[in-house]
């Protein structure tokens, strides 16, 4: 019972993040580089092996969820969005070279937090240095130790 309410509010905490995030994107000068045809593609690590992986499990569904639904209603500035997403096996230590490969080689427009905070802390430095907007979906309190004012 306690496991049930626990991947509840991860569910609820992650639709909630995503929406924030939908909003921040339809912001962004996404569309000016891109045509209407390309995706927007959304980066991230998430915890789907490991010590955290249940929860990791269930953040990544309510991500489709969100996704699907963008998507059937159009999509975000009138694209699609992809999802790229590497497993970060609870391992602190994967977490630079995933966002690494992400912002340089996948060329995600927007890359989003993983789960749990010592998961989060070390692709804060990465993404700081490529000045990209960072949503969390997960960990808020690891921005008092950076201050990076595209973290949300």
């Amino acid at each position: 019972m306690i496991m049930k309410t626990r991947q509840q509010g991860v569910f609820r905490t992650t639709i909630k993040g995503l929406v924030v995030a939908t909003g921040i994107a339809v912001t962004l000068a996404l569309a000016p580089v891109a045509k209407a045809a390309d995706p927007i593609k959304i980066g991230f690590s998430m915890t789907l092996t490991g010590g955290l992986a249940g929860a990791g499990q269930a953040a990544l569904i309510a991500m489709k969820i969100w996704r699907d639904d963008v998507n059937a209603a159009g999509g975000l500035l009138g694209r699609q969005v992809e999802f790229v997403y590497y497993d970060d096996s609870t391992n602190p230590s994967k977490v630079p070279g995933i966002y690494s490969k992400l912002i340089n080689v996948d060329k995600v427009d927007l890359v989003v937090s993983s789960y749990g905070t010592n998961l989060i802390a070390p692709a804060m430095p990465i993404v700081m240095k490529q000045k990209m907007v960072f949503i969390a979906l997960f960990g808020l309190a690891v921005n008092e130790r950076f201050n990076y004012n595209n973290y949300f």
